[in-house]
């Protein structure tokens, strides 16, 4: 199918003795916005780690947008459109926004000097083109040290948008973020993504964040995919609400 830009074909991986993925067919279509949840365990964060190249399967591929990316490093699986963000922000603390922005620049670019590309007008407007989608332009000479949990996160998204990506993986953006401040940062991250050619997936607990930001859920457990389906479909089924959410069917809660 034309329209799919990743597909994982008969993932399995061991780690000794146990399964953190059994026979995974996901197949991601271009412009989706994907959550995937399950307990910690279940095998979220090792399927991520197979798309991103950080770990191999034992068996079966990987194809991304039409090549096989299954036993290519993550360097190379990024350069081909894969960014990724992580649950703590990979970032410079005693460096500005805007240095932040031109070091992951000059990475993606296979420069190397930092300061070539600072001094360059075309780098800088690069930079700050990206900051203004995600509000935080004003934001670009304050110290990342400086800056709240929330604006931290959206630095380290901004950061992996940098390549301009095909597929974003985010690994818990609202993990450590108060809650006051989550649902204000995700509609920045979703209005910073909108009309973007960009498929979105992302590792997520909260199912407030599930149910409002996704098109589609991914469920895991023991390293099986247990639900994929519309976020409505998906937090009903009854070994999502057993083994994800932990909440009670409703049938079950009626013969206790």
């Amino acid at each position: 199918m034309s329209d799919i830009l990743l597909h994982a074909q008969g993932l399995n991986k061991r780690f000794g003795a146990v399964v953190a993925a059994q026979d995974l067919q996901v197949p991601i279509r271009a412009g989706e916005r994907i959550s995937l949840i399950g307990s910690n365990g279940a095998g979220k964060t090792t399927f991520v780690n197979m798309i991103t190249g950080y770990i191999k399967p034992d068996q079966g591929r990987i194809v991304f947008d039409g090549q096989d990316i299954t036993a290519m490093t993550p360097r190379q699986i990024t350069r081909l459109g894969v960014a990724r963000s992580f649950q703590i922000p990979q970032l410079y603390p005693s460096l500005t926004v805007l240095e932040n922005m031109l070091v992951a620049q000059t990475c993606h670019d296979n420069r190397l000097s930092l300061w070539r590309a600072a001094s360059t007008a075309q780098s800088r407007e690069r930079a700050e083109a990206v900051l203004s989608r995600f509000n935080l332009l004003a934001q670009r000479h304050r110290w990342v040290a400086e800056l709240p949990g929330g604006m931290r996160k959206l630095v380290d998204i901004a950061l992996a948008m940098t390549g301009e990506p095909k597929l974003l993986l985010l690994d818990e953006p609202t993990s450590g973020v108060a809650a006051e401040e989550k649902f204000p940062m995700m509609d920045t991250v979703m209005q910073a993504l909108e009309g973007q050619p960009l498929t979105a997936l992302f590792v997520e607990h909260d199912m407030d964040i599930v149910s409002r930001y996704c098109d589609r859920v991914i469920a895991f457990y023991s390293g099986r995919i247990i639900a994929d389906d519309v976020p409505a479909l998906a937090l009903a089924n009854a070994d999502v609400r057993r083994y994800v959410t932990g909440e009670r069917d409703p049938q079950e809660a009626g013969h206790a």
